[in-house]
Formats: structure tokens, C-alpha cells, sequence
């Protein structure tokens, strides 16, 4: 009998020469996408207070004509800061209202409410931060802000002894808002479209930047649990900017927050709702 015959067809081997091209190849394009990568995150590190901030310059002239409503300024580390400050008819006061607003516009567009504010009782002091409207200078880190937010409450705290002091956040303001509610005992801090964190807001949009780039952390989810304040979440369930997701997992984290949904509000529409405004007018004439 003869052994069947078998043949073994040898496995192709690319050459040599062939392989190492393939590898300088592949080592070029991960160095690209090395280099690429690298500029994005220096881009994003020097480049963040344009890609957080958009500040609406006013000129020096430029009046508001607001009720009861004057124009004051603040002097900060290298800068002025410009602030409308609403006063009560003269002893009408119940307290004060510091209110700090989002990233963009300035006073001009932020400040359109004299006539809800009068109705409450409360006077009202809302700055626009450094380079926004008529305040001088830049915003150059985190620290700074909650400072300048601290020169401002410190301008006109003296005037409140004894009354009712509300700290209030929108946006971009909620963090600072909240920072300044862990230094200063107040009656009622008040946090409108918040967020848990700037670092949070980065997972969400820019899943590819390390934490460690961000020099704007803004970490209210870290300081809400140190606020003795009631806490007052307002939010739009329509908000494609700053889900109310956020505001759900910061209520979970005191027990003296409260949530109010704004159903059909956005994120720059909310003051428009009926129960926005009805809830804030209600806790603050509750106080």
C-alpha cells in the first residue's frame, strides 16, 4: 500500500523590507495622532477662558434706566467691577439678593426685571464679572472669580445686618454662588440651570480631555454638602445645554435642596415660564 502523499503549501511571509515599512508607517501616524492631540488639549489649556466666557463689552457712557436702580463699582485686584444695585423704597427692605449671572451678554441683557425684584421686597445687587459690560480687566482663573465675588458681598454686606441675605446662581453663576453659600451664612441660596461640575460638563462634551486641562473645575456636586442655607434647584426639563440630570444628582447630595422642574424650559428661556418665576417670587417673600 502507498502512503497517501500530503503537501504542506508554506504560510506567506511578507519581506522583510516590507514589514518595516509598514511599522515606520504605523509609528508616523500614532506620532500624528500624538501631536495632534497634544495642540488640541495646549489649545484648550491657554484658550479656555474664550471657550467659557463670552463677555459683552458696554461703553463707559452707556445709562440703564432701571427703577430705583443705580450703577456702582467695585474695586478688585486689578480691576473695577460694574454692578446694578436695586434699593427697596426706604425702609421697604426685606434683605438682599447677590445675583450672578451666566457666561455671555452683560447687565444690559441680564438685568430686565426691576419690576419683579420691587415685588419681592428685596434689593438686588447683580455685578457683571471682569470684562463683561463696563467692568475692567480679564478672568484669569477660578480663584479669582470666587474672589471677586467676595469683594462684592463684602461692598454691601454691612447694609444687611439683621435682614435677609439670598445668594443667587445661573449657569455659570451657580458654581459661584455656591462657593460664596459655603463662606457666608445665608437665608436661601437659589441655583438656576446648574451643574454638577465643569469637569462633569467635559466628560459630556469632550470625553477625549483629561480632567487635569481644565483650569475652571467649578465643582458644585464638592460643595453643596458643606451648604447649611436651604437650597432652591430650578430647571428647565427641556435644557440641552445642562440636562436636569444635574440638578437631580445635586439634590441628592442635601437634604435641604429642593427641585422645581420647569417643564418646557430650555436653558435660556426659563425666566419666561410662569412657574419659574411664580416659585422664585414665592420663596423669596416666604423668607
Amino acid at each position: 500500500m502507498h502512503q497517501p502523499i500530503t503537501e504542506t503549501i508554506p504560510a506567506y511571509q511578507a519581506p522583510p523590507s516590507f514589514l518595516r515599512r509598514l511599522a515606520r508607517r504605523m509609528l508616523s501616524l500614532l506620532i500624528l495622532v500624538v501631536v495632534l492631540w497634544s495642540l488640541a488639549i495646549a489649545f484648550i489649556w491657554f484658550q479656555q477662558e474664550k471657550l467659557l466666557f463670552h463677555p459683552e463689552p458696554l461703553a463707559p457712557k452707556f445709562k440703564f434706566n432701571l427703577p430705583y436702580t443705580s450703577e456702582v463699582f467695585v474695586d478688585v485686584p486689578g480691576a473695577k467691577i460694574h454692578a446694578l444695585y436695586l434699593r427697596q423704597p426706604a425702609e421697604k427692605s426685606k434683605g438682599i439678593v447677590l445675583f450672578l449671572h451666566g457666561n455671555a451678554g452683560n447687565l444690559e441683557t441680564w438685568f430686565t426685571s426691576a419690576d419683579f425684584w420691587l415685588d419681592t421686597g428685596f434689593d438686588v445687587l447683580m455685578p457683571d464679572y471682569r470684562g463683561y459690560g463696563k467692568s475692567t480687566g480679564k478672568i484669569e482663573s477660578e480663584a479669582q472669580l470666587n474672589d471677586d465675588v467676595m469683594h462684592l458681598w463684602n461692598s454691601v454686606a454691612p447694609n444687611y445686618k439683621n435682614k435677609k441675605v439670598v445668594f443667587y446662581g445661573r449657569s455659570l453663576g451657580t458654581g459661584l454662588a455656591a462657593k460664596l453659600a459655603t463662606q457666608v451664612p445665608a437665608d436661601l441660596l437659589v441655583l438656576v440651570s446648574p451643574y454638577e461640575s465643569m469637569t462633569q460638563m467635559a466628560r459630556e462634551y469632550y470625553r477625549w480631555v483629561p480632567t487635569f486641562v481644565l483650569r475652571y473645575p467649578l465643582k458644585t456636586d464638592e460643595l453643596l454638602p458643606q451648604i447649611h442655607s436651604p437650597i432652591l434647584l430650578l430647571h428647565g426639563d427641556q435644557d440641552k445645554l445642562i440636562s436636569i440630570e444635574h440638578s437631580k444628582h445635586l439634590l441628592a447630595l442635601n437634604p435641604k435642596a429642593r427641585l422645581v422642574e420647569i417643564e418646557g424650559a430650555g436653558h435660556g428661556d426659563i425666566h419666561n415660564f410662569d412657574k419659574y418665576t411664580s416659585t422664585l417670587k414665592h420663596a423669596l417673600q416666604a423668607l
